[in-house]
């Protein structure tokens, strides 16, 4: 990370990667099916504004909040897992159906899955935070920091444009279509899940086995 070029080119692969914004339009088109445009560009436009102000949070005093609060990455991630795989579950089941939301029932539901799972914690997870974290410590001037910060806001924009597209592609999947692609997605949450977890779970198993051995942890 010599150059601006090579930190900024790093920080926008790998925020993109872990956003994972392509992987999340099908989940998006899952949860929104039986809203109209105008309810689902509201839940992408919260969701990228809610992932960008907590990715940048966290970034910029994700290491004085975990220490403050004794807060592990990993512990982070093992909470996460758990989320992810009762989504993933739900999915599965295809229990997200086509039910109509009564008028009064819609902006209560969008506002939830905007929150969760959308923003937390398939936008800004836990390899997106401890992304940010890592970066901004390996930040060591000013115009890095400000090229972290812009690469967060640019993936974020990107992020936004992919799913609001994505709400097209409702018409040509038709419910068989949506139900096939829901079930589908929610076997590959599930599996994401237990990566998740198991990332988050061995670091802590090791330091336990370590230092029943008397090893240093």
């Amino acid at each position: 990370m010599d150059g601006l070029l090579p930190f900024a080119f790093i920080c926008l692969t790998s925020f993109f990667t872990l956003t994972n914004p392509l992987g999340t339009m099908p989940v998006f088109l899952s949860m929104t099916k039986g809203l109209d445009y105008e309810q689902r560009t509201g839940i992408i436009k919260r969701a990228t504004i809610i992932s960008f102000i907590i990715l940048l949070s966290f970034t910029v005093g994700g290491q004085i909040l975990f220490t403050l609060f004794g807060i592990s990455t990993n512990g982070f991630k093992i909470a996460a897992g758990f989320i992810i795989l009762k989504i993933g579950y739900d999915m599965l089941q295809a229990q997200y159906s086509n039910t109509k939301l009564k008028d009064e029932e819609v902006k209560v539901y969008a506002n939830d899955i905007s929150i969760t799972p959308l923003a937390i914690p398939m936008l800004c997870g836990p390899g997106a935070i401890a992304n940010g974290i890592m970066l901004m410590d390996t930040a060591d001037t000013w115009a890095m920091k400000a090229t972290l910060i812009g690469s967060i806001a640019l993936i974020y924009v990107i992020s936004y444009l992919i799913l609001r597209g994505s709400t097209r592609l409702i018409n040509l999947l038709g419910e068989t279509g949506n139900n096939v692609m829901m079930r589908l997605m929610g076997l590959i949450l599930m599996v994401i899940a237990v990566e998740c977890f198991v990332s988050g779970l061995r670091p802590i198993v090791i330091d336990i086995i370590r230092a029943g051995n008397g090893l240093p942890v």
